[in-house]
């Protein structure tokens, strides 16, 4: 095979363009990290990237996700605590009255506390988080008590989130069984027979007030019931939120291994390459000889 000065010198070209290219590469990973830039560097690489990253999306969606729970759940336990200590404090009131040295002055001043914890009941009920409504199930956007009437009109519909694949979990409490027309009707009527002497008056009887302590006991039992069903739920997401951490740190972890470069390693084949390119430079000024026509000029 007959070797011109011409092929000599396209090879010594091509060599060096190859170098160039490889010189390029090490650089770029150097400057970004990463292994590679486009898919097509490494089909194998890039599609598992894709995999780890959706991933890792999901993943901190859930973790979104969580945090609205917890939202939700935070304000709903406090919320639940403010109503039980209502609730008590109602209860106190009851046993008060039930002192039979009482008059029918003191009932009636006992009776305006009372209503006013009503009150605090009701706009406890209509409570609002990030501009919805917590204890009216899934209609966020109405207050489930009417303060002026006291009338209560919410909604038991479950408020879910998803927390992980396939698992839903629920973030509200059961409306009805805590801020239901119920306890407003009955703290409004142990009120009015503190102040209706012909029903109760100083004749109150101890039958009658153990009849309102069962009854408010009953709703306090109702909310320590509920917070406590609460509880249990925040329990299990805090659980979840953990599995989510350490499924964060290792899907991040795999996607690192797979697309960070190794600067060291990087450095140490960027180092040889430019020697390499340097000995094909010295290599190629040896193989561009003078030629006849550089004489003949």
């Amino acid at each position: 095979m007959r070797v011109t000065q011409g092929m000599l010198s396209n090879n010594m070209l091509r060599n060096l363009s190859n170098s160039y290219e490889r010189m390029g590469k090490y650089q770029e990973q150097l400057s970004t990290g990463k292994k590679i830039s486009r898919p097509s560097d490494d089909p194998v690489v890039a599609m598992k990237g894709i995999n780890y990253r959706t991933e890792l999306t999901k993943v901190q969606q859930f973790k979104r996700n969580i945090n609205e729970v917890n939202n939700w759940m935070e304000n709903s336990d406090s919320a639940l605590d403010k109503a039980t200590l209502a609730m008590q404090r109602i209860r106190e009131l009851t046993v008060q009255a039930s002192n039979g040295t009482y008059e029918e002055g003191q009932r009636a001043n006992i009776a305006k506390e009372i209503r006013q914890l009503k009150e605090h009941v009701g706009s406890i009920a209509n409570i609002k988080v990030n501009d919805k409504y917590i204890f009216n199930g899934a209609n966020t956007t109405e207050k489930p008590v009417d303060l002026a009437t006291f009338t209560v009109d919410s909604s038991d519909t479950s408020v879910n989130i998803e927390v992980t694949d396939g698992v839903e979990i629920k973030t509200n409490v059961t409306p009805s069984n805590v801020f239901n027309q119920g306890i407003f009707d009955d703290i409004e009527s142990f009120a009015t027979a503190l102040e209706d002497e012909s029903q109760l008056g100083n004749n109150m009887n101890e039958q009658q007030f153990t009849e309102f302590l069962g009854t408010f006991d009953d709703h306090i039992n109702n909310i320590v019931d509920e917070r406590a069903d609460l509880g249990a739920r925040m329990n299990r997401v805090e659980l979840i939120t953990d599995r989510l951490e350490t499924q964060e740190v290792s899907t991040s972890k795999m996607l690192s291994n797979n697309e960070d470069a190794e600067i060291e390693k990087v450095i140490t084949n960027l180092k040889t390459q430019e020697s390499i390119h340097r000995a094909a430079l010295g290599v190629g000024s040896r193989i561009i000889q003078p030629t006849l026509m550089d004489f003949l000029r």
